[in-house]
């Protein structure tokens, strides 16, 4: 299709499987918008407000009658942001979302913690809504405008949407780690996702690793002439030859906004609601938390079995020490994920039926979702922050907890595989699969001395402050446009 068939107002797009906003139907039929910010739009919203931009995305509704709903397709002004909702059908959400997305993809890019399952239909799927996605884009964007594409849902949006619109500037950020080359070369499509990730004109990953992995499969399934350089953070690129277009890759660490983070935790109501937190659960000595989606890679089961076993050697008194997990129901239509579920919650009654007594229990779980000041309370109160994946991308719960903490209190234990190990480097890091590595370095951090304590803490503060949401931001816009920008390796 020729670039004249499109032409949109937008200057600057983002393109993600979701809104910042959910739709909702309400009884008598009619539509209402939720409002549902997280880190990527907040870092955004000065942008697409200063360059007319939009975002592009499922609103959270499977829709199965094309003409059912008029808004699809149409852009939709909330709060002065300018949205355009992408409709998936209720099968498409099964094969896409459900299917490709996240029980092919989601465990082939975490290691393969899960089996990950092929199916060609569900392949073919993700083709045909990543494509539903590319149109949108070139009708919403405007001459030479800057397209940012969000994530592993759409990794063949790139090379559509340059196909369909070759004026536009595209660029592709992958949220989750890229996988070692021996195990994305699994992946019967492997071809197809790099050539769709090359038609970006920048491909970001959190880590250098993830990059360097990207270098080496476009030369060897493609035959790509590639740098050879190492690839630094937010600097020292590398690049692969497409053509007679050059790609760029980099490493671009994702952060939070860690100053409204920083100020919240220090509201008064919200300090008075740690110390109530403490008082509902019986003014422990000590309290560790977990805060996570209910996700196979996130390490629940190993640090449940660590708090077992440290409860069972006595390293542990079970008197004045209480595990908090508050996890995020997630995926729940995923068998991995109902079994996982059925999993923790087994753990949890046998250690509290084992280790807890009448109205005292030692582990506190909740699965549902938390509001945000709750979370933040709850930040305040822990005096270990226990965040234990066997593989994240990133992990943003780790420096949530740094940012809450003002006080230099508290104290993080942190997987070694997770993209924030490599920031911050003074928490209490971790091997997952080393269950008695888990189990000293939790009692270490339960027993640290206050000044080492606040060393620590304050060396992490100092990097997430610094490094926030939106210099994340900054730095990926600013390669992207061929802007110099301060690099650094921190």
């Amino acid at each position: 299709m020729a670039t004249g068939e499109f032409s949109g107002e937008s200057d600057f797009v983002v393109v993600a499987n979701r809104l910042p906003i959910d739709m909702e139907r309400r009884p008598d039929g009619t539509t209402t918008w939720k409002r549902s910010p997280g880190g990527l739009v907040t870092a955004l919203e000065p942008l697409l407000r200063r360059h007319h931009g939009a975002w592009i995305g499922w609103p959270g509704i499977p829709e199965d009658d094309d003409s059912a709903d008029p808004v699809y397709g149409q852009p939709i002004v909330e709060e002065g942001l300018r949205l355009v909702p992408v409709r998936l059908s209720t099968e498409e959400v099964a094969e896409y979302y459900e299917g490709f997305s996240n029980a092919t993809l989601w465990p082939l890019y975490h290691d393969v913690i899960v089996r990950p399952v092929y199916h060609r239909h569900w392949w073919d799927c993700y083709v045909e809504v990543n494509r539903r996605f590319a149109e949108a884009t070139a009708r919403t964007a405007a001459p030479d405008a800057t397209v940012w594409v969000q994530d592993y849902q759409l990794q063949l949006v790139p090379k559509m949407l340059r196909t369909l619109r070759p004026d536009l500037t595209i660029g592709f950020f992958l949220h989750i780690p890229f996988p070692p080359v021996e195990l994305f070369m699994q992946m019967p499509w492997r071809t197809e996702i790099v050539e769709g990730l090359l038609g970006a004109d920048l491909v970001g990953f959190h880590l250098a690793g993830g990059a360097q992995n990207f270098l080496v499969l476009a030369r060897r399934l493609l035959g790509a002439n590639t740098s050879r350089a190492t690839i630094g953070v937010r600097s020292r690129f590398g690049s692969i030859q497409v053509g007679f277009r050059t790609v760029k890759v980099g490493a671009f660490p994702i952060s939070i906004d860690s100053t409204e983070l920083d100020q919240k935790a220090r509201n008064q109501d919200i300090r008075r609601r740690a110390r109530e937190i403490r008082a509902e659960l019986g003014n422990p000595r000590k309290i560790l938390l977990g805060v996570d989606r209910l996700d196979y890679t996130k390490g629940i089961d190993v640090r449940l079995k660590a708090f077992d076993e440290l409860l069972e050697e006595g390293r542990i008194d079970r008197t004045d020490t209480v595990l908090v997990q508050l996890a995020t129901p997630s995926r729940e239509r995923v068998e991995s994920y109902r079994l996982l579920r059925d999993d923790i919650e087994r753990q949890v009654g046998r250690i509290n039926g084992e280790f807890g007594d009448v109205g005292r229990p030692v582990l506190q779980y909740l699965h549902r979702p938390v509001p945000r000041d709750e979370l933040i309370a709850f930040y305040v109160a822990a005096d270990v922050m226990l965040v234990t994946p066997l593989r994240d991308g990133m992990n943003l719960v780790a420096k949530e907890y740094v940012a809450c903490r003002s006080d230099l209190g508290g104290a993080l234990v942190l997987s070694e595989f997770t993209g924030a190990a490599a920031e911050l480097r003074q928490a209490y890091l971790v091997n997952p699969h080393d269950l008695d590595d888990v189990k000293d370095t939790v009692e270490a951090a339960l027993n640290q001395q206050p000044e080492d304590g606040r060393r620590r803490m304050r060396a992490m503060r100092r990097q997430v402050l610094a490094h926030d949401v939106d210099r994340w931001a900054r730095s990926f816009l600013d390669a992207l446009a061929g802007r110099p920008s301060p690099g650094d390796e921190a």
